[in-house]
């Protein structure tokens, strides 16, 4: 049996939605690996001390290190427990979560470097981000899906004669909120009756603002906070098209859920979107910031039944490619574990 440390945000508060070393961690176990873990301290410094003291507890007797890395401060958690693990002679993986690492790849090519050139493997969710690594130089990426588990994921049928949005992520900058409002505005003209429901925490203040944007347009826009996946999960049934306005990102879990829903995705094509949607295929992928464009994608998906059909259909195949059962190989691959 396989011992890992896990080092990432495994924070249980109400800024902060489910990372990879919430599910990755739980499906590992579920596969007879001894796991251990940091950190759950919500505040920075808290957590970084968590980090180091954890991994001293735990380097001399656990088999390999899994360290989620992003791309903005949460970056040097990484570097700094990637350091620490070359220092002490520990076997490290990098697990890639940051849409923007390769801004990070340019800006600090040096620190980059020190982390990912001694990891014994760097995972990537994304074909967007291997291809961006191996452009600057890196040969030790495997491609590794996130994941879900298809069974979880029921298909329910819609009904379309009005959009009913549903937008699921962190309240963030980066991920643009504020679209989302803007298109909803745009559609109330030809459709009145239409909705929006976003779900997920604060992460940056974001929410706030976009409350305020809700009400300058006398928007009735439903807030959630953060939900639970179940609670999620059962809230979709009650909306027709999945929406997701990031200016940057990899491979975000809720939109391939979204997809294993039944959910048409109109998204932004940023960063590893167009990996993960083949436009007009299994979902519809409009210009970043463009609030025009999303409109007509979301009426054109309301309009035509048949295309319609087609992408739900495409979209629940190429979500149950990201089922644990097939994507648990690859990982027992990456960390040697002699399966059988």
């Amino acid at each position: 049996m396989k011992r890992i440390l896990y080092i990432g945000n495994k924070l249980q508060n109400k800024t902060s939605n489910l990372s990879s070393i919430h599910i990755l961690g739980r499906l590992l176990e579920g596969e007879g690996y001894q796991l251990y873990y940091a950190s759950t301290k919500t505040n920075k410094v808290l957590r970084l001390l968590d980090m180091i003291f954890t991994f001293f507890k735990y380097s001399r007797t656990v088999d390999v290190v899994i360290i989620d890395t992003y791309s903005t401060h949460n970056f040097y958690y990484a570097f700094i427990i990637s350091q620490l693990c070359r220092l002490f002679k520990v076997d490290y993986i990098c697990s890639l979560n940051g849409g923007n690492l390769p801004a990070r790849l340019k800006a600090h090519p040096k620190m980059s470097a020190l982390v990912f050139k001694n990891s014994i493997s760097n995972v990537s969710p994304s074909k967007y981000l291997k291809h961006n690594f191996e452009q600057y130089g890196y040969n030790n990426i495997v491609h590794v899906p996130n994941t879900l588990e298809i069974e979880n994921y029921v298909l329910i049928e819609k009904e379309f004669s009005s959009p009913k949005l549903l937008w699921v992520r962190s309240f963030s900058k980066i991920y643009n909120p504020q679209l989302a409002v803007k298109v909803l505005k745009s559609l109330k003209t030809s459709y009145p009756d239409a909705e929006l429901c976003m779900v997920g925490p604060d992460s940056d203040g974001s929410l706030k603002q976009v409350e305020t944007l809700a009400k300058k347009y006398n928007l009735n826009v439903k807030f959630t906070g953060k939900l639970t996946k179940k609670e999620w999960i059962s809230l979709s049934k009650d909306y027709n098209i999945f929406i997701n306005t990031t200016n940057f990102d990899n491979t975000p879990v809720s939109v391939i859920e979204g997809m294993a829903l039944g959910l048409p995705i109109v998204s932004t094509n940023v960063g590893g979107m167009p990996f993960l949607i083949n436009n007009g295929k299994d979902g519809i992928l409009v210009e970043p910031k463009d609030v025009d464009k999303m409109v007509k994608a979301i009426i054109y998906v309301l309009n035509n039944k048949s295309k319609r059909q087609e992408i739900i259909k495409n979209a629940r195949l190429r979500a149950e490619q990201f089922d644990w059962k097939n994507i648990k190989k690859l990982w027992f691959k990456i960390l040697d574990k002699e399966h059988g």
